[in-house]
């Protein structure tokens, strides 16, 4: 396998390109100053034409001029490759923790059908492993959306081709009815999840998506917690937004990273956890799920192992953001329309 240099190394390179230029400049401002102070000193024993220092003059500023631009357009190529490496490192493992987010499940449905097929099992444990077997799909399918879905959120034009059922939910019923449904799919017991608040306000939300939403915030309370999963979720109104506010009592996040964790493929190093794998794009997906809705989500966290709380504000039905409300109805309306014309 190639090895890859690391980034001090193209620093270093750099540098010693500056360096390599700065020296030639001093040489040049050097040479100049040498030959300026000779003239002065004989320039009563040379001819007029060599005392004109006119050419001299344009030719060490259009040097410099030439040397800032060239030293400007390194500068803009070291960057450019080094955003260049930064994604190659970060599609590198992003393939990688792909390949093994497929096989887990791929390897765990294999296992159980070769057991069905060799071996004589009570229609009880048939069940659990059908069972089994569904989740692990479930895995898949998922996995599967994420990547797919993910170049349509970085293209406008591609996004709206993705159906999306914006509707009028009372806020509190609807997320309760979500948290309900995430709670169930994840195993968490009611002593480990605690919800407070109230939010007695109407917002505009595509179900299924903020259903993702919930999924993938619940998802990583489970995996960055050590010890059994604790969970609070607040629920709130403002003046023109309805707040969700979920809580996980795991090894948190180092305030230097905290505004990384929305980026593509990004992936923070947890020595404390060194086992949990994904695909750096459930923080990613969900962040443009719910600016799709109009709103925003923003995370806090006091430092490693003292939790992580995500804030999640959506804008309230006719308070707040109403053209661009009115405009997610509107299409909703359309796709419903166009769907029951293809029935």
């Amino acid at each position: 396998m190639e090895k890859t240099h690391s980034f001090f190394y193209h620093v270093f390179i750099f540098i010693l390109a500056q360096l390599a230029w700065l020296s030639l400049l001093s040489l040049w401002i050097y040479w100049y100053v040498s030959n300026y102070i000779i003239f002065k000193q004989v320039g009563n024993k040379l001819s007029p034409q060599i005392l004109s220092g006119s050419n001299n003059v344009f030719a060490l500023v259009g040097g410099l001029i030439l040397l800032v631009m060239v030293s400007f357009g390194m500068s803009l190529i070291f960057l450019y490759l080094n955003r260049q490496l930064s994604l190659t490192r970060m599609y590198d493992n992003f393939i990688a923790n792909v390949t093994h987010e497929l096989k887990s499940p791929l390897s765990s449905i294999q296992l159980y059908l070769e057991t069905l097929k060799t071996r004589s099992i009570s229609p009880e444990k048939r069940q659990e492993f059908i069972t089994l077997m569904l989740s692990d799909v479930d895995r898949l399918n998922n996995l599967i959306n994420s990547i797919l879905y993910l170049s349509g959120f970085e293209q406008k034009k591609t996004a709206r081709k993705y159906p999306h059922h914006y509707h009028v939910y009372q806020a509190e019923r609807i997320f309760l009815e979500l948290l309900g449904e995430t709670q169930r799919q994840f195993k968490i017991p009611n002593e480990a999840l605690h919800i407070e608040g109230n939010s007695p306000c109407e917002c505009v939300i595509d179900r299924n998506w903020m259903r993702i939403v919930f999924d993938n915030l619940f998802d990583n309370a489970v995996k960055y917690s050590s010890a059994p999963v604790q969970i609070s979720v607040r629920l709130g109104c403002s003046k023109k937004h309805v707040f969700i506010e979920i809580s996980d009592q795991g090894i948190g996040v180092n305030p230097k990273d905290q505004k990384k964790i929305f980026q593509k493929f990004q992936r923070l190093n947890t020595p404390q956890m060194p086992s949990v794998k994904g695909t750096g794009l459930g923080l990613f997906w969900v962040n443009k799920i719910i600016k799709y809705h109009g709103g925003k989500i923003s995370v806090f966290s006091a430092g490693l192992n003292n939790g992580t709380t995500f804030r999640i504000e959506l804008p309230l039905y006719k308070l707040s953001k109403k053209h661009y409300i009115k405009n997610l109805l509107k299409k909703s309306k359309m796709i419903t329309e166009s769907s029951d014309e293809q029935e």
